[in-house]
């Protein structure tokens, strides 16, 4: 099977998969918008261009009807931001073509042109369906929005006609599709993994001090407008000058990653780390309160001792401050938690301190 035709791996990822639609609405939602509009005035102008070829037994203003719909639909489409919103009002729109290109089928004479406007519908469709299943209805609106004309006045060898024009129009809409689809995930890949880049520690994939503290000051207003605790852990590698003078960087550096792996183990699905810089580290722990969080860190002490270093087991001191009211900023919590970790290491190292006594 071709590999654009192919399932993505993506795919399986609930979260990914999420970011993915709502990163092509915002790429592609000004395009859908453009292209309802242009075929909306086209709409308009091929009905009042039709009455000057031939007559119709509807009168002119029931052929435009879809019209006001159509714009009101495109209007729409200009401020939406939600994946599924935006392509169920792509789909109302062509549903609206289709109902037009009936109307305006109605009467016509044989010889004249028929079912063009249906014909070119998948293909220029094709590029503005967001995920599999809007490409799947907008292809059965497409196939089966003639039919109603088909049924009433064509004969059997115009309807084979249509079926088989039909056919190869929404296999090249799909070959199409699996293209743009194809190249804008690639581009999506590849934007996601320079933010990560850009945010992340390359030696131990930990947030970076600044992603870390943007991310956190976001946690906390959240936090408080939901009246939860939160603390804020503050971690040191101890000795680790000694262990980069004495077995050189390549040691220490294996020592961080270890102790990040260990770190990330520990961590809830709503805690944040990163690597504030050297071999120190911070965790905000939402929904904890001081007792509990100290608890936590002396979990997470004793994990680190299973960490090898060339001449001893690896141990951290650690910091803890609670937040304490609702104006303390995150920078003011952090600096809480460090002076607390400082602590912990005039104290003797190894142990957890939090902000303003043992813990």
């Amino acid at each position: 099977m071709h590999p654009l035709l192919q399932i993505r791996q993506h795919d399986s990822d609930p979260d990914q998969r999420r970011e993915y639609a709502h990163y092509l609405a915002r790429q592609m939602g000004p395009m859908i918008h453009a292209l309802m509009l242009v075929a909306t005035l086209a709409y308009g102008v091929a009905v009042v261009a039709s009455t000057f070829v031939r007559q119709s037994p509807l009168p002119v203003l029931l052929r435009l009807a879809p019209l006001l719909p159509l714009l009101l639909v495109t209007t729409a489409a200009r401020r939406a931001r939600r994946p599924n919103l935006l392509s169920l009002l792509a789909l109302s729109c062509v549903l609206l073509l289709e109902i037009g290109i009936n109307l305006n089928s109605v009467g016509r004479l044989p010889g004249q042109p028929w079912v063009i406007p249906g014909l070119l519908l998948p293909v220029a469709s094709s590029v503005i369906w967001l995920g599999r299943w809007d490409f799947v209805v907008a292809m059965a609106l497409c196939g089966l929005g003639p039919m109603p004309m088909l049924l009433m006045g064509a004969d059997g060898v115009k309807v084979f006609q249509y079926i088989v024009y039909m056919a190869i129009a929404i296999s090249l809409s799909a070959v199409l599709r699996a293209f743009m689809a194809d190249t804008l995930y690639e581009q999506f890949r590849l934007e996601r993994q320079l933010r990560e880049q850009a945010n992340t520690d390359g030696l131990t994939g930990l947030l970076l001090r600044n992603r870390f503290l943007e991310l956190a000051r976001l946690a906390l207003s959240d936090l408080r407008d939901q009246h939860r605790p939160v603390c804020m852990l503050y971690l040191d590698a101890d000795h680790f000058k000694q262990l980069n003078d004495d077995y050189g960087h390549a040691a220490g550096d294996a020592a961080l990653i270890a102790l990040a792996t260990t770190l990330r183990a520990q961590t809830r699905q709503d805690d944040l780390i990163g690597r504030i810089g050297g071999e120190e580290f911070a965790m905000l722990l939402p929904g904890l309160d001081l007792s509990q969080a100290a608890t936590r860190a002396e979990h997470l002490r004793l994990a680190v001792h299973a960490i090898s270093r060339p001449d001893r087991p690896l141990t951290v001191s650690i910091g803890i401050a609670e937040s304490a009211h609702d104006q303390e900023s995150i920078e003011s919590l952090l600096a809480r938690a460090d002076l607390a970790m400082r602590q912990a290491k005039i104290g003797g190292r190894d142990r957890v301190v939090s902000s303003g006594h043992p813990a």
